[in-house]
């Protein structure tokens, strides 16, 4: 069975030097958690969907913001558990305050019955290359290389 595949949008622009807007997931599990948890907005890829489509579906899913931009293809990466996660970069700029994230439900504490609800993301940030790459869960570093070379070259 072929590993679960996801896609999102690395969102860039120049602003004081070449800054990316990372996101910090919701809910109990990344409560606490900072450094190494920031990623990009990401979700899964539908059977009939292009991985492009679905990096531009998940991103408004998770920001409440529709991208207009043609996003271009940046770097895959296989996350710890296995998934693997096609990347795809924008420029463009976002007003962090406007962000508006879908929610979900999950068991709270764990069997105890009860479903809680938490927003998909709990933060957005701009951060610089540096600040992201203190912040940005380690698997998905090769991100910032990519764009980086994409965008010297």
């Amino acid at each position: 069975m072929p590993p679960p595949r996801s896609a999102g949008v690395l969102l860039f622009r120049q602003r004081d030097g070449l800054q990316v807007l990372l996101i910090k997931p919701g809910g109990p599990f990344w409560r606490n958690k900072d450094a190494g948890a920031w990623m990009i907005p990401k979700g899964g890829v539908e059977p009939d969907e292009a991985p492009a489509e679905a990096a531009l579906r998940e991103f408004e899913e998770e920001t409440g913001t529709r991208l207009n931009a043609i996003p271009f293809p940046l770097a895959k990466v296989r996350q710890a558990g296995g998934k693997l996660v096609e990347a795809f970069a924008v420029e463009g700029d976002l007003d962090i305050g406007t962000i508006r994230s879908n929610h979900f439900e999950l068991e709270w504490p764990p069997r105890s019955g009860r479903l809680e609800r938490y927003p998909e993301v709990a933060e957005a940030r701009w951060m610089s290359l540096a600040q992201a790459r203190e912040m940005m869960l380690p698997s998905q570093l090769p991100l910032l290389d990519a764009l980086a070379a994409k965008l010297s070259s």
